[in-house]
């Protein structure tokens, strides 16, 4: 990234600010500002996350912040409650409390005098969620949103569920992360008297935030309210939905656009994983600020950028490359579509087969799948499929006469039978090179008790013929000429799936079922669209690595007792220190999902996780254990957390929790 020192506006950072809430509770805030802002108000542009911000977003909020500043906008980051130094308690995502702050978090920074009363919200992931969910509030303030690896739908598309079953592989790491986040202390130089009560009160009042997923198994009001799918015409103002192929989001792109309709909304889709897109891998990286700031410019200044006449999605077509665990890069070109869905998309179906075949669970399949969200980790993508293939039922087409291109949402259409009333169907759709590799282009998940929705599920009739549709995650991906493309069926999908109770047999009618292909034909405008220009940002933040944590991912299997067990260390950033003020952060997070091929109920998922915050001669340290495994009829998590000040331990929890499954 190209760091730029000479902006239209001289910045000054005010490191911490008050914003008061009606009940008292007053939230941290810092605030990037044009330093004459009191004479010639701005803009103000409102990032709102848990993630800290003096210590854990801090290594990446300064370029970005600090460059919307110096080209005439109020960057403002602010904790949501219970987090960093903010008073108060945070009990779950996306609470309709978290909303109601922020509402007057809005109306704060409207009134303030350095203001011109209009305001964006921009943020990614946790950030891009509740700039949704309160857009669909329709606060005058609020002229406009970026939303960056988000959702619009919380059961469907999140780290909690994936087609009506647990996602496994993400709802326990992602749960034990954000107790360990709670549990840190806040900044005692910041929040002032009282911080350790108030560290300590976090971790005895909240509980761990998937018993309450657990206890939400179908797609309940619980998961309806933030939600914004719901009704995206309660979005007013216009919405940037960015995110990429690679992210476990980039589904909420497309919906947004189709939802919202091209006179307020715009996607952008790069190959890009759970990150921005000027600092991203697999890249190539963008200069994401020149976009956000011509969004910005038009609807928070009413400057004419040209953004009103540019197409609704923009999208990277992915060239094909040879499987493997790490991308840097992803060859290809930006294409875009005038609206979405496109009219100039064309259906192709193709008949799977002739004959009826079976397949039955194989809870290998899965471990060569990748992580559902890639964070841009060196182990983060999908490897060569061919093992996965053999574990599934896979129908394999003739080589392609000439190159195929991809936009959209594949999907397979089937006739099958099941021998259990619980089973899950996975399809992925993988592109065969002429040396037999074959790379993972996209797939789908589905809990079948789920077939006709997510409300109300219904056990299938053993043996009875079902019609079931399974939509795959959208892609743009071009396939060449000489090429054969896959399609692969199975029953189980370990760690993705937390699999059914029992050993499953599947049916499948492959002449009254067929794969259909959203194909896209090469325009000339291609390549006549804008060029995205270089990566640039204001001055970093100086940080020094104490303790680097890059990330990894193993597999072990014990061939004499059976079971495998396969573990992502994930890059959490290790341990730093941000040299301004001293503050010494670390994070780290490791988790292991083990199994027994042939035993569904030896499926046991462990996480570990810590988390610290100090200064030269004062450390607190939060460690979290949790495990999640199963029986028949229950899930059951059990979790542990200790806290330590400068080496002693201050408070030790446990916790213990089982919940009834529900067709899952």
């Amino acid at each position: 990234m190209r760091v730029v020192t000479d902006m239209p506006r001289t910045v000054r950072v005010i490191d911490h600010v008050w914003i008061p809430l009606p009940d008292g509770v007053r939230l941290g805030a810092r605030i990037w500002l044009p330093e004459d802002a009191e004479a010639d108000p701005v803009p103000a542009i409102l990032e709102y996350i848990p993630y800290r911000k003096g210590d854990g977003t801090a290594p990446r909020d300064w370029s970005r912040h600090g460059y919307f500043a110096g080209h005439g906008y109020a960057a403002v980051r602010v904790d949501l409650r219970g987090s960093g130094e903010s008073g108060g308690l945070l009990h779950d995502e996306y609470l309709p409390l978290e909303q109601e702050d922020a509402l007057e978090v809005l109306r704060w920074l409207a009134d303030q005098p350095w203001c011109t009363g209009h305001v964006g919200m921009f943020g990614i992931s946790w950030g891009g969620f509740n700039g949704l969910q309160v857009a669909a509030h329709a606060p005058p303030e609020l002229k406009a949103v970026i939303t960056l690896c988000s959702t619009d739908d919380r059961y469907a598309d999140d780290v909690h569920y994936r087609g009506g079953a647990v996602l496994a592989l993400e709802m326990l790491s992602w749960g034990a992360s954000m107790l360990s986040y709670n549990a840190i202390a806040p900044d005692p130089e910041v929040y002032g008297e009282g911080w350790r009560d108030a560290w300590l009160e976090r971790i005895d009042a909240v509980e761990p935030y998937e018993y309450e997923w657990l206890r939400h198994q179908r797609r309940d009001d619980y998961w309806k309210q933030g939600s914004v799918c719901e009704d995206f015409a309660a979005i007013e103002c216009p919405v940037y939905a960015i995110g990429g192929w690679a992210d476990g989001y980039s589904e909420a792109v497309l919906r947004i656009v189709a939802g919202m309709g091209p006179e307020r909304a715009r996607g952008l889709l790069g190959p890009w994983s759970h990150s921005f897109p000027d600092e991203v891998e697999p890249g190539p990286a963008i200069g994401f600020l020149q976009e956000c700031l011509r969004f910005w410019d038009r609807w928070l200044k009413g400057a004419d950028t040209g953004i009103d006449a540019e197409p609704a999605l923009r999208v990277w077509m992915q060239e094909p490359v040879a499987p493997a665990a790490r991308h840097v890069e992803r060859p290809g070109r930006w294409v875009a579509e005038r609206s979405w869905p496109s009219p100039e998309i064309e259906e192709r179906g193709l008949q799977l087969g002739h004959k009826r075949a079976e397949i039955s669970t194989d809870l290998l399949c899965g471990l060569d799948s990748g992580v559902w969200c890639a964070d841009g980790n060196p182990a983060d993508a999908a490897v060569d499929q061919r093992a996965e293939d053999g574990r599934s039922l896979a129908f394999t087409f003739d080589p392609l006469p000439e190159r195929l291109e991809l936009l959209g949402n594949a999907r397979v259409e089937l006739e099958l039978e099941s021998d259990r009333p619980v089973a899950q169907l996975t399809a992925r759709l993988c592109d065969v090179a002429p040396d037999g590799t074959s790379l993972l282009v996209t797939r789908g998940v589905l809990n079948l008790t789920h077939r006709d929705g997510h409300e109300h599920p219904e056990p299938l009739v053993p043996g009875e013929p079902t019609r079931v549709t399974l939509e795959l995650d959208g892609i743009a991906q071009a396939i060449p000429a000489g090429h054969r493309l896959r399609v692969a069926l199975s029953p189980a999908y370990w760690p993705w799936l937390w699999p059914a109770p029992e050993p499953v047999t599947l049916t499948i009618d492959a002449a009254s079922s067929r794969l259909v292909l959203p194909v896209r034909e090469p325009r000339a405008e291609d390549a006549e669209l804008r060029p995205f220009g270089a990566p640039e940002g204001a001055a970093p933040l100086e940080v020094e690595t104490l303790e680097p944590d890059d990330g990894r991912r193993t597999l072990v299997r014990d061939f004499t007792g059976g079971r495998s067990e396969l573990t992502f260390d994930w890059a959490t950033g290790g341990r730093y220190r941000i040299v301004r003020d001293g503050l010494i952060a670390g994070c780290w997070a490791s988790t292991t999902y083990s199994i027994v091929p042939g035993d569904p109920l030896s499926a046991q998922v462990s996480c570990r996780t810590a988390t610290e915050l100090g200064r030269d001669g004062w450390t607190t340290r939060a460690e979290i254990s949790a495990v999640m495994d199963c029986d028949a009829e229950s899930f059951r998590v059990r979790t542990e957390l200790e806290a330590f000040e400068n080496g002693e331990l201050v408070r030790r929890k446990e916790w213990s929790f089982v919940t009834p499954r529900e067709l899952g």
